[in-house]
């Protein structure tokens, strides 16, 4: 089936349709906050009874997710002492690399050393039952996309510096900065003295200058990188490079990557059976300005580094976010990423995943990309920047009237898929909007302005007891998520003992921050999308220190 992932140009009918799923989420999401606060005075045993019943659930997964969370944090410590470059040679022979991790030859090796082992041989052995050889590693060739409209020199060097320094061969990775025409010219001076230093140690590094004004484009992300990744296929074509052989990754401007990040995800690419049917997502971190900013932004891209952390461990809930790789292959295949939308980072799984009828999926890859965290010249215009920031992501919500079209159109994705994804789908965006109001306002409002007949029923005395010790035991999950975030600090930043306690401190903050710069923004983009106020893109300001 061909569907047009869009929601321009439609139909009579399928416009209709759109415009009532665009009105779904933000319509539950206000009736569930709206309707449970109403409840409060009218029905505070029902809300209260109910209450009590949404935080223990709420308790219980938070639970559960940190099991997830620490078990997600000491893969990603496992992986950090692999040597990929030599794996990736390894694969050539892929039974002698079988039986070099044989418990006999591994049995003196320390405990993370044997876990990575379980892993590799678990990963190869599956790669040989499936038939599917991986490709001569030589004939591998990486394209990295890098965006740029207001970022200078200070911002890109160190994103092009990284790739160059990197374990994994440069002259087999080809750097394409896709460069906004309407770019102020000290932008466009900074991109063309990065080209002129770094052109030579890469493959090739070249600099492409998307007009603006395109005929079915917005002003957005999507539209820049789908320009430069066509001028990059003609450049493989015109080499005779296989686009089989080639990924791309997509990163933003600022995205620096450790050093391992090609050679690792060339393995990830290698080891997976059906490659070109798959996006690899790594973990993101938000370290380059880490101490350069108000403690509640670190707060908050620290919640975002978990949730991924937390997602890689389930591929089947992952969705790409942010940075992210996949085939170039499937890339062109599907059309590249959308050019007329601003979630273009999940917007590309989902338009992957309906091209391939539901058989295409999402590669997590232990290893990590640092970028910077939204920032401004003062504190308000740093919430401003991440309210922002973080209301474009929400802005995802978008996504779900196409999917739910194309799901309904097309009748070859199992109807399973269709289910288990959609529900995802939906749920992740009302969970997003409307706990935070849940917990931190309505939770307590039946107690708060009960009258005289709830005030002496046992409900009235059991309810904020049972919710106070279902909140200490969720104290237990804060301590955890205080000691990954002292852990995933980069070594070299500076660690002083105050800077350390201040940074645990940090998250008494952790209500606020949620529901100011994560719940409101998420509300604030269902609303829109509900009444029709499209929103349009805006680009995130990196400011960092020298």
């Amino acid at each position: 089936m061909k569907f047009r992932y869009s929601r321009h140009d439609l139909g009579k009918s399928q416009r209709a349709l759109e415009r009532i799923l665009e009105i779904v989420p933000g319509a539950i999401s206000w009736t569930i906050i709206i309707g449970l606060t109403v409840l409060s005075f009218i029905r505070p045993l029902f809300v209260a009874a109910v209450m009590v019943a949404f935080v223990l659930y709420w308790v219980l997964r938070l639970l559960y997710l940190n099991l997830f969370l620490v078990m997600s944090y000491f893969r990603l410590s496992i992986e950090k002492q692999t040597d990929w470059m030599k794996l990736i040679e390894g694969l050539e022979d892929l039974d002698g690399l079988i039986k070099s991790y044989s418990p006999k030859k591994t049995s003196k090796a320390a405990l993370f050393k044997k876990l990575s082992n379980l892993i590799r041989q678990d990963q190869i052995e599956h790669l040989k039952q499936s038939g599917k050889l991986a490709p001569n590693p030589d004939d591998i060739f990486h394209l990295v996309i890098l965006p740029v409209i207001k970022e200078t020199r200070n911002i890109i060097e160190p994103s092009i510096a990284s790739l160059a320094t990197g374990t994994y061969p440069a002259k087999r990775v080809l750097v394409v900065i896709a460069l906004e025409e309407r770019a102020n010219q000290k932008v466009k001076d900074d991109v063309y003295e990065v080209q002129k230093q770094y052109q030579h140690t890469f493959m090739d590094l070249f600099v492409v200058e998307h007009p603006g004004s395109q005929p079915g484009e917005s002003r957005v992300k999507g539209a820049n990188v789908t320009f430069a990744a066509k001028h990059a296929a003609e450049y493989f074509t015109q080499r005779k490079i296989s686009f089989d052989n080639v990924i791309v990754s997509c990163f933003d401007a600022d995205t620096i990557a450790r050093q391992d990040y090609l050679a690792c995800l060339t393995y990830y690419f290698l080891i997976t059976p059906d490659r070109t049917r798959a996006s690899y997502q790594p973990i993101p971190v938000y370290h380059n300005n880490l101490w350069q900013v108000p403690s509640f932004a670190r707060i908050i891209e620290i919640g975002t580094s978990f949730f991924q952390l937390i997602e890689s461990t389930n591929s089947e809930k992952l969705v790409t976010f942010s940075s992210h790789s996949m085939s170039f292959k499937a890339l062109v295949e599907v059309g590249y990423w959308p050019v007329d939308m601003i979630s273009d980072d999940s917007a590309i799984f989902w338009k992957s995943f309906i091209h391939y009828e539901g058989q295409y999926r999402v590669v997590p890859i232990y290893t990590t990309v640092s970028m910077d965290i939204a920032s401004g010249q003062g504190i308000w215009s740093t919430i401003v920047n991440i309210y922002r920031q973080k209301r474009r992501w929400a802005w995802g919500v978008e996504n779900l009237p196409i999917v739910m079209r194309a799901f309904q159109k097309d009748r070859n994705i199992p109807l399973y898929k269709k289910f288990v994804f959609g529900l995802r789908l939906f749920d992740s965006f009302i969970s997003w909007a409307t706990w935070p109001f849940l917990l931190i306002f309505v939770s307590w409002l039946p107690t708060a302005v009960a009258g005289r007949e709830f005030a002496t029923t046992t409900v009235y005395y059991i309810a904020p007891r049972i919710k106070g010790v279902i909140f200490g035991l969720s104290s237990m999950g804060i301590v955890v998520c205080m000691v990954i975030s002292l852990m995933l600090l980069p070594v070299g930043l500076n660690h002083r003992l105050t800077r350390k306690i201040a940074h645990v401190l940090e998250w008494i903050l952790i209500p606020v921050v949620i529901l100011a710069v994560s719940a409101i923004p998420a509300l604030d983009a269902q609303t829109r999308l509900m009444f029709g106020r499209y929103l349009d893109f805006q680009v995130t300001d990196k400011r960092r220190g020298r």
